[in-house]
């Protein structure tokens, strides 16, 4: 098969390399001697799956393991499906062109809500049934993890077991408990006798085994297991010592240029800062810090492993790494000769980010993007942003003078109480930073000064303290940025913006329940996939999808749920209490701030507790500075 690829299909496809499988540092293990094998599928094209090193991490951690070998699958571009359809080509993984109906398990990561539809398509190009109950003996178990995971419901019917949390703490055991099931029993008994034992380990959902009910109104009343010995609460699992965890000491180099083609270190994992729209910085407490050391230790063997020229020190909140400064400073000095440069993919709104993002772009100056949220002080209160106007304008000034020409501002419209000045503050904070860029610019560097200025709609998340709250209906937001567009109409500002339809889509399937599985259905088979992609996206089939299995979209999207109301969602167990998102969703709405339990005292939001984990996560938990 792979010399027909090759010859016959490859030629016809824009970048054939996305379907090489030949990169440097890519595995290639026995099929006949490794036991358990698993391909890791990225619902979306080579060049964002290459990009996140959840993959990088995955693929070395099984690969490491004797007995599992771990290949890689993604969505192929428009013409390499209409080739494989053509010449009646399975889908296939890359190191080993086997098809994907071939291996033990298929894992899927769920990276973003519009991603669903390409689930579907590479099951169909794969030959697999599309629902779990129609999957027999030959059939591969279907895995899914990731950030969309903690909203499993509206996949429910086409996964057959979802994973919830740190992949490096649950995959090895899942894998492992499947060793033992593919040895000396039938494979179909082995397989339904596996999703139940595989169901008692935690952080293991497989939503089989349980049962959705509504009620005359439509409400969704719960989820129920079907048999006494099926956990009734899924917990997520959490990797406790970063230091510990696993690092990929030989990441995939792609040929291909990717989104992100760098060198990339997770510094640290978890966010407290506390902003209340933010599912990421929920659902991943508490913070956890890789060690100084380490990291250096770590950075080092992967420049000389991959040849790369820029490592990028990698989390939600960079700029809060306890000890950034001296860490930065030592690479600096350590890899100048190199020619190594670093890059920080999150700033802080203050001075000492700008002084960090100087010390890392001492040599070239790339546009920096600061994200404010919102236009005024009581929205940015109402979020929890915890920045002032005068933190961004100090930031932006120390940025000007330091040499940047350029800034990007991302700003988001439909937040839960948003109102006319909210709007109006984001058209004059925009215009202001543009001001004073031009006034502390020479004059001959004055018609440089550039602001980009990045609109998003809210999208209310599952496990946040808006996950209550209703999105703003279409119209609302399109006139929201028209109104914005009509009046930050500048050849100094340039404004984007995310369609409405799209995050009106991603809203749906973001607080969805199992209903939602026959519109996905209904959607792809009409030829969605790649929604993620505005070229590819079609929300005309969206609708009549909707339409035809009688579902109103608005009822997830944009209604306003009570506090006693039940969540799909409910079953699934982060760490962080309700009580505590409620009330945060109560101190948003009285405007009021709840500060990072970092810097200040716990806001009890429970996770320490629940996960049993030190409260010892404090700045300067590794110590104050590194040696120069």
């Amino acid at each position: 098969m792979r010399s027909k690829i090759h010859k016959e299909i490859l030629p016809r496809v824009s970048k054939p390399s996305r379907y090489l499988g030949t990169e440097w540092n890519a595995v290639r293990k026995s099929w006949e001697e490794t036991p358990v094998k698993m391909v890791f599928a990225f619902p979306d094209l080579y060049e964002i799956g290459m990009s996140h090193l959840g993959l990088q991490i995955i693929y070395g951690l099984i690969n490491e393991e004797e007995d599992f070998l771990l290949e890689r699958v993604f969505t192929p571009a428009e013409d390499m499906e209409l080739q494989l359809r053509n010449y009646g080509i399975p889908l296939f993984s890359l190191e080993s062109y086997r098809p994907i109906k071939d291996f033990d398990v298929v894992g899927f990561t769920l990276q973003y809500e519009l991603g669903y539809s390409n689930i579907l398509n590479m099951l169909d190009l794969a030959y697999i049934p599309l629902e779990s109950s129609r999957r027999d003996a030959s059939c591969p178990i279907i895995m899914a993890g990731g950030p969309c995971a903690f909203n499993p419901e509206p996949l429910a019917d086409f996964i057959d077991l979802f994973v919830l949390g740190d992949g490096e703490e649950i995959l090895p055991e899942i894998l492992d408990m499947l060793k033992t099931y593919k040895n000396g029993r039938p494979r179909l008994r082995a397989r339904r006798s596996f999703l139940h034992a595989a169901s008692g380990i935690k952080g293991v959902y497989v939503p089989s085994l349980y049962r959705a009910s509504y009620n005359g109104s439509g409400f969704f009343e719960g989820l129920a297991p079907v048999m006494k010995d099926i956990p009734e609460k899924i917990t997520r699992r959490v990797v406790k010592d970063l230091d510990k965890a696993f690092f990929p000491h030989k990441p995939i180099v792609p040929y291909l240029d990717i989104v992100h083609d760098r060198i990339m270190v997770e510094v640290m994992r978890g966010c407290t800062r506390g902003c209340r729209f933010c599912q990421a910085g929920m659902v991943y407490r508490p913070v956890r810090e890789r060690s100084p050391r380490l990291l250096e230790k770590q950075i080092k063997e992967l420049v000389q492993k991959t040849g790369h020229g820029e490592v990028s020190l990698t989390s939600l909140s960079t700029t809060d790494y306890s000890n950034i400064k001296p860490l930065l400073h030592n690479l600096v000095s350590n890899y100048a000769s190199d020619k190594i440069s670093f890059s920080l993919p999150s700033l802080r709104i203050d001075t000492f980010a700008i002084e960090l993002a100087k010390l890392v772009q001492h040599t070239r100056k790339t546009g920096l993007t600061f994200a404010p949220e919102a236009g005024t002080q009581r929205m940015r209160d109402v979020i929890n942003k915890g920045v002032t106007k005068n933190d961004l304008l100090e930031a932006t000034g120390a940025a000007f003078r330091a040499g940047w020409n350029m800034i990007k501002l991302y700003f988001m419209i439909g937040l839960p109480t948003e109102r006319q000045e909210d709007l109006d503050g984001i058209i004059e904070l925009a215009q202001e930073v543009l001001s004073q860029g031009r006034n502390l610019k020479g004059p001959k560097e004055r018609g440089r000064v550039r602001i980009n200025v990045s609109i998003s709609s809210f999208v209310p998340k599952p496990h946040t303290p808006f996950q209550w709250e209703p999105q703003d209906s279409m119209e609302v937001l399109r006139r929201k940025q028209n109104y914005l567009r009509a009046r930050l109409a500048s050849p100094k500002i340039n404004l984007s913006w995310h369609g409405v339809q799209m995050s009106f889509i991603e809203a749906v399937f973001a607080r969805g329940d199992r209903r939602l599985a026959p519109v996905l259905y209904e959607a792809w088979k009409k030829g969605c996939k790649l929604d993620g992609w505005a070229e590819h996206f079609r929300y005309d089939l969206w609708q009549q999808s909707f339409r035809e299995r009688g579902i109103d979209p608005a009822f997830y999207a944009c209604r306003r749920l009570s506090y006693g109301e039940k969540l799909p969602w409910d079953h699934i167990e982060t760490g962080v209490s309700r009580k505590f998102l409620i009330n945060e969703h109560r101190k948003a709405l009285q405007e009021a701030k709840t500060p990072d339990c970092r810097f200040g005292k716990c806001p009890g939001c429970g996770v320490c507790e629940s996960m049993d984990i030190e409260k010892h996560f404090k700045r300067g938990r590794f110590g104050a500075e590194i040696e120069n």
